[in-house]
């Protein structure tokens, strides 16, 4: 059984601790004058210029009350251009206890997100050690703040997961469970109709013991505007006959990240009861290396007819892609979305924190940028350049799923996609790493369910809340 973890926020009327935000420069200017500071505790002020405690951003200094209990603490944050995630390193620097912002961050939504995300840690496999606890600002949707945390530690801990415990019963399991929380139906295709039916899925997915299959979850599928998200769920890739060295596979689990992330984007939006109709696809396999495997050179037809030649095996994500974004382009959603943890060279170009966003369409582009910097989940479009078109272009079949030379692959990777895609008014493909690896405010290391939280803003702003009934 798969249980959605519950992120909350403490009650207000717990004894707390107050935290008193600043950035460096203020706060020197405080400590030169602390008769003349209005916003800052003149006690704790004249014990900070007392100990001559430096100026700095990101450091922490508590001050004891008389009684000797903690009274206060102050935090340094960077200045106007900080990481508006920045409040969050408190939930890695601040011992057990109940704490309250004093001062007002100046996001107090994303400070408040950024609390939660950091104190979650994943434990399955260790005893569960406290961990500070926050009062929600006054102003925020303390309960959707609560509902976005909950869904990215779903995803985390989703990736997080390796692989012996999470293959594709556990991840189809997940989408079960998030069915059952929020009332949606799930059919699963496997075994004879998805060999028929989904023949690239089958493909990558039949060489190891654990079935391949296809999840497609619908949430209110009456409503008239309809959203299908899209993610990539290999619960393990070894590469298949053409093996990964060590070293690019020591982190394989994670490559199930582009369902985490839509799973974790379904959540909110499921939550937050959107007027739309939501509609959740994973195809599910893990590439392995056995005497079933498929080969190089093998050529397969797609859901689509389009037939495939297939130049490497590890180039797989994209071929499970090909025949669900086919199965999602039938129906004509208004949106489309695919999130997938694809290329090396989406993190060669733009590194672990910032995924590529790739799409046709202009003003979705806009929007997503927009909503990437207002909710801080970052993202950067880089364009479906049609002159490498003609990589695609297999020597015995229609398309070639690795074309040579290995240059611009982010790239050519969403051409092929795009094949796939005919009748949707609007798609867009996201290529994310799926994992944090140096821990940051908010973001611990490990698994992360990039472009999620931007996705359920964008979609928030389009289809709007449900009217009660």
């Amino acid at each position: 059984m798969v249980d959605l973890p519950r992120l909350k926020f403490a009650k207000p009327k717990e004894k707390s601790v107050a935290v008193w935000l600043a950035d460096p420069q203020s706060f020197a200017t405080a400590l030169a004058a602390p008769e003349k500071a209005a916003d800052l505790p003149g006690e704790a002020l004249r014990f900070a210029a007392a100990t001559r405690f430096e100026a700095k951003s990101g450091r922490l200094m508590w001050f004891v009350g008389a009684n000797g209990e903690p009274a206060a603490v102050f935090f340094l944050e960077s200045g106007a251009k900080a990481d508006p995630f920045q409040p969050g390193e408190l939930a890695n620097l601040l011992p057990p206890g109940v704490y309250l912002f004093a001062t007002a961050p100046r996001r107090p939504d994303l400070a408040a997100l950024a609390f939660l995300l950091g104190a979650h840690r994943f434990v399955r496999y260790k005893s569960r050690s406290e961990a500070p606890r926050l009062i929600a600002p006054e102003g925020v949707d303390a309960a959707e703040i609560e509902s976005i945390a909950s869904s990215v530690a779903f995803a985390r801990d989703l990736i997080d997961t390796p692989a012996n415990d999470l293959g594709p019963d556990e991840l189809e399991d997940a989408v079960q469970a998030l069915a059952r929380t929020f009332g949606a139906k799930v059919a699963t295709i496997r075994g004879e109709r998805l060999a028929r039916e989904f023949p690239l899925i089958h493909a990558v997915g039949k060489g190891s013991p654990r079935a391949p299959r296809l999840v497609d979850l619908r949430w209110k599928p009456k409503r008239t505007r309809r959203l299908t998200l899209v993610g990539k769920g290999v619960c393990f890739d070894s590469g298949g006959l053409d093996i990964k060295p060590e070293s690019a596979m020591a982190l394989m689990k994670k490559d199930m990240g582009g369902a985490a992330a839509a799973i974790a984007a379904a959540a909110m939006i499921m939550a937050a009861n959107l007027d739309v109709a939501l509609r959740l696809i994973v195809p599910i396999v893990e590439n392995s290396v056995s005497g079933e495997a498929f080969r190089p050179g093998d050529v397969y037809a797609s859901r689509k007819g389009l037939t495939v030649e297939i130049a490497n095996t590890d180039a797989e994500g994209r071929l499970i892609l090909a025949d669900a974004l086919t199965f999602a382009d039938e129906e004509k959603p208004e949106l489309l979305i695919d999130f997938a943890t694809l290329t090396g060279a989406a993190r060669v170009a733009l590194g672990p924190d910032l995924p590529p966003f790739f799409t046709d369409d202009d003003g979705l582009a806009a929007d997503i940028a927009r909503h990437g910097d207002a909710v801080n989940d970052p993202v950067w479009r880089l364009p479906l350049w049609s002159g490498y078109e003609s990589k695609l272009d297999g020597k015995v079949a229609q398309l070639n799923n690795a074309p040579p030379g290995g240059m611009a692959g982010a790239i050519t990777a969403a051409l092929f996609l795009r094949r796939f895609v005919a009748q949707s008014p609007s798609w867009v493909h996201f290529d994310i790493y799926g994992w944090t690896p140096a821990a940051k405010a908010g973001r611990p290391e490990g698994g992360e369910a990039q472009a999620a939280r931007l996705i359920f803003s964008l979609a928030r702003e389009r289809f709007g809340k449900a009217k009660l009934r």
